[in-house]
C-alpha cells in the first residue's frame, strides 16, 4: 500500500506541473471575458481593446487542452501500475481537458450574451464559428510550432510568417480543418450541457426567492 501511495505522488508530481500551467493559460481569458462582456457593457476604451486583444491571443489555450490527449496515451504508457494509471493519470488528465474546454465554452457563452445586448444576436454564429477557426490556428500553431500567445507581441513576424505558409501547405490545412471541425462538435455538445445546467440553477434560484 505505501508503495502504491508513493508511486501515485510521484505521478501527481511529475504531470501536475503542466497541468496546472496550462489551465492557468486557459482560465486567462475565461476570467476577461466577465470584464469584457459583462451585462449592459457600453465601454470600449483602448484599455477595452487592448484586453480584448489579449482574449482573442489567449482563447486557443483553452481548446489546445485537447491534444493533451497525447500526453495521457504517454502517461499510460509511463511504467506505471494499473491502480495509479486508473486512479490518477486518467483522472488527473481528464479532468484538465473538461476543465479548459469547459473555459472555452463558458467564454463564448459570455461573448454571446454581450452580443445579444449590443442588438446584434445574428452574429452570435459566425463570431462563433471565426472564433473556432482561429482557435484551430492557435492549436496547431502551439502544438506544432510551438508558439505561445506572447509570441504574437514578441515575434509577429515569425507568427504571421508561418500562418501564411502553413494555410498554404495541404497538410497544415488538413490538420488544421480537423481541428476546427473537432472544437466545433465539442463546443455545440459542452455548451447545451452548460446552457442547461445555467437555467437549472436559474430555475432553482427564483424558486428560492419566490419561496422567500
Amino acid at each position: 500500500m505505501k508503495a502504491l501511495v508513493i508511486e501515485a505522488m510521484k505521478a501527481w508530481e511529475i504531470y501536475s506541473g503542466w497541468i496546472i500551467w496550462n489551465l492557468f493559460l486557459a482560465f486567462i481569458p475565461l476570467a476577461l471575458s466577465f470584464w469584457l462582456f459583462r451585462k449592459n457593457s457600453q465601454w470600449r476604451s483602448l484599455v477595452w481593446w487592448v484586453a480584448f486583444f489579449v482574449f482573442v491571443a489567449f482563447l486557443p489555450n483553452a481548446p489546445y487542452l485537447l491534444t493533451d490527449i497525447i500526453h495521457l496515451i504517454k502517461a499510460t504508457r509511463a511504467g506505471f501500475s494499473v491502480w495509479v494509471i486508473t486512479l490518477v493519470v486518467i483522472p488527473q488528465h481528464l479532468l484538465a481537458i473538461l476543465a479548459g474546454f469547459e473555459a472555452y465554452v463558458i467564454s463564448l457563452i459570455n461573448l454571446g450574451y454581450y452580443l445579444r445586448q449590443q442588438g446584434a444576436a445574428r452574429f452570435i454564429i459566425w463570431a462563433e464559428l471565426m472564433t473556432h477557426a482561429l482557435s484551430a490556428i492557435g492549436v496547431y500553431l502551439g502544438r506544432f510550432r510551438r508558439f505561445n500567445s506572447w509570441d504574437f507581441i514578441t515575434q509577429p513576424n515569425d507568427v504571421l510568417n508561418s500562418v501564411l505558409d502553413d494555410l498554404t501547405a495541404k497538410r497544415p490545412v488538413l490538420v488544421i480543418a480537423v481541428t476546427f471541425v473537432v472544437i466545433a462538435v465539442f463546443y455545440w455538445l459542452m455548451k447545451q450541457v452548460t446552457l442547461g445546467l445555467i437555467l437549472r440553477m436559474r430555475e432553482k434560484g427564483s424558486d428560492g426567492t419566490a419561496s422567500d
